[in-house]
């Protein structure tokens, strides 16, 4: 229960009442024994002083005791009772003679009778002391034996006055009280006075810690004299002053904080006390607080104004509960939904399968420290409308929890130019190759004719033909009706438009495709396609159509390669080799001719776009271009290795399909 009031106090009275609580017991204690000292002292040393007074006239009347002489012996008592200050202390001297008879007393009245056999001493006493009743007063009675010899003739009693000494005593006590009040007054004092030099500042702190934790940061106490007011980097945080962010020293090219001769703002802890330490300390403290909280403002008001103006979508995404918790207004432009319908929307209704990859990623404390970078994501409009974005996500704490944010761009767009411009290319490709494709197709129709006006001639002659024979033209027509169709089914699949959505391909197939349509046209130019297959290629995430494009690229350049060295009078037989093969991180193909070759200068630019070594209207650049952008669209490299005269070599390497997976 006092605890608990303690407790409660304030500083200052908890200081005052401690302190006086410890004066109070030690003064106490020291009364104690000071009484117990010098009231003790000075009692016995009355009583010596009784006893020394009690001998000497044992003494000097021992000789009047024996001749009977009462007057010599009154004097003698009278002497040592009038002696000096021995008048006050000693209140009576009496003789009692051997039979207890009194010889003689300094008592100007009758001896008084109570004092009549009181206090008796025997030979073997030195000396006996008590307290006698004396009038209205007390009185230490001391007597002392008178001895002649071996032999007792008498007693003498001295009387010490009790009340001269109670008020020798009530003097002593008053003038020690007297001492113990003034060290009290001056402790107290001095304790108000460092209370008040201790509980002041610290007042003064928590006001203005109050005031800190209500918002103001302009409180009184916090010194906004004219001086700090009017320090230019008062107004202006940017300014490079050593006090208010040293650390920002070297942050910039030649931007080193200013030090002024006396700051208006920061002073040296080490000056002065603990207390002006601590204070000192605590408004440097403060001002710190207040110029990162400015600058927290700016920032935050910089981002919010960002967020709410920012050109692109930006969704905070809620990782506990997977749902969106705010949202900029681009994006209810750009997704079709109002704010109001976005916040508490599960993130994965824009976009399953991002969602998905996005929370894996998250969840993976290796790789959350970094924003995931996704690209040609499809998200859904409002309505289910997809539409092709590039997103940044990164990890942060939103109101205290683990959130993401989320900024996408819109690029369907862009998708949707760039599947025009591949197939404008692959469209130019096939009509290179429109010659070599009739000529291809006319074989199997001449095949055909030659087969049917064999049928017809039989029948309108009415010839009579082996059934093997008959047999024989039927399958050949059959055949060529095959090849005929291969041929048109292989150009439809070149000619389609590529499908926007990713599918697992192996790199086998487009391959396949493409040596199935230009192996025969390039034997007309002595170029020999020759191929090496893994039969067990593993998968890529990719677009089938899309690769087809590339490689038809890569084998047209090779084949032109070829024609140009014939041209320039080398004269070799054309060769391309296009091998597939694998190991555990990627699948790669290359394309390998014995062309011309490139040099380095150019080979450093054959991917840049409309960059062509080609005659005029013969080339536009954009090959490689595009072959190099689906290639990436796709995470893989596209790299050459090239010698002059040797010829060159493209190599396509992408990422295995459950490698892009764990990368994703």
């Amino acid at each position: 229960m006092i605890r608990s009031k303690f407790a409660q106090l304030s500083l200052k009275n908890k200081f005052f009442f401690s302190i006086l609580i410890v004066i109070l017991l030690i003064s106490g204690t020291i009364a104690l024994l000071a009484r117990w000292i010098l009231i003790s002292g000075l009692t016995q040393e009355l009583e010596m002083r009784g006893t020394a007074i009690a001998h000497s006239v044992a003494t000097r009347g021992t000789e009047y005791i024996l001749e009977n002489d009462t007057d010599h012996l009154l004097n003698v008592l009278f002497d040592e009772k009038q002696l000096n200050e021995r008048r006050n202390l000693v209140a009576y001297i009496y003789v009692e003679g051997k039979n207890g008879k009194i010889l003689s007393h300094t008592f100007t009245t009758p001896f008084p009778k109570r004092l009549k056999g009181v206090n008796p001493v025997t030979e073997r006493v030195e000396k006996s002391v008590e307290v006698v009743p004396l009038g209205e007063h007390e009185a230490y009675d001391i007597a002392v034996p008178i001895k002649e010899g071996i032999y007792q003739i008498g007693t003498v009693h001295v009387g010490l006055s009790k009340a001269h000494i109670d008020n020798l005593v009530g003097k002593l006590r008053a003038m020690f009280l007297g001492f113990i009040s003034a060290v009290i007054i001056i402790t107290f004092w001095v304790s108000h006075r460092l209370t008040k030099y201790i509980a002041d500042p610290v007042m003064t702190l928590t006001k203005i810690s109050d005031d800190l934790s209500r918002g103001n940061f302009s409180s009184s106490d916090l010194m906004n004299t004219e001086e700090q007011i009017a320090c230019p980097a008062f107004h202006d945080t940017d300014l490079p002053c050593w006090h208010f962010d040293e650390q920002r020293a070297g942050s910039k090219a030649g931007a080193r904080p200013h030090r002024c001769k006396k700051c208006a703002f920061y002073n040296e802890p080490s000056d002065g006390d603990e207390v002006q330490q601590l204070t000192t300390s605590f408004r440097n403290m403060v001002w710190s607080i207040r110029l990162y909280r400015r600058r927290l403002q700016e920032s935050e008001s910089t981002y919010r104004s960002l967020f709410r103006s920012g050109p692109d979508p930006i969704f905070v995404v809620d990782v506990l509960t997977q749902q969106l918790v705010d949202a900029n207004p681009r994006t209810e432009e750009i997704y079709g939904y109002s704010r109001d319908e976005l916040v508490g929307m599960r993130y994965s209704v824009l976009g399953e399968e991002h969602a998905k990859e996005c929370f894996e990623y998250f969840n993976n404390d290796d790789l959350c420290a970094e924003a995931m970078k996704s690209a040609r994501v499809v998200h859904l409009r409002n309505g289910n409308i997809p539409m092709y974005v590039n997103v940044t996500a990164c990890l942060i704490s939103y109101r205290t929890r683990p959130a993401i944010i989320v900024a996408t761009t819109d690029v369907t767009d862009l998708v949707e130019k760039d599947a025009q411009l591949i197939q404008a290319s692959k469209m130019k490709s096939l009509g290179e190759m429109s010659t070599g494709v009739a000529h291809e197709l006319n074989q199997p129709l001449n095949a055909i004719r030659m087969g049917s006006d064999f049928l017809t001639m039989v029948h309108e002659q009415g010839i009579e033909i082996p059934q093997e024979q008959y047999v024989q033209v039927i399958t050949e027509i059959s055949t060529q009706v095959d090849r005929a169709s291969d041929i048109i089914n292989t150009l439809r699949s070149f000619g389609r438009k590529a499908d926007l959505l990713l599918e697992d391909v192996n790199l086998n197939e487009p391959v396949g495709s493409v040596v199935s349509l230009l192996s025969r046209q390039f034997l007309i130019e002595d170029v020999h396609i020759v191929t090496e297959l893994d039969p067990a290629l593993p998968y890529i995430t990719a677009q089938h159509n899309k690769l087809q494009q590339v490689l038809l690229n890569l084998v047209i350049n090779a084949r032109d390669a070829i024609v140009e060295r014939n041209e320039d009078g080398a004269d070799v037989r054309g060769r391309i080799l296009i091998r597939t093969e694998y190991d555990d991180e990627g699948v790669s193909v290359s394309v390998e001719d014995n062309g011309t070759g490139i040099p380095d200068h150019v080979a450093e630019k054959v991917f840049e776009p409309f960059f062509t070594t080609k005659a005029t209207g013969q080339g536009m650049g954009l090959g490689l271009a595009i072959s190099y952008g689906i290639v990436r669209e796709y995470g893989g490299e596209l790299n050459i290795q090239s010698a002059v005269g040797d010829g060159t070599c493209f190599t396509v390497r992408f990422p295995r399909q459950e490698v892009a997976l764990a990368a994703n």
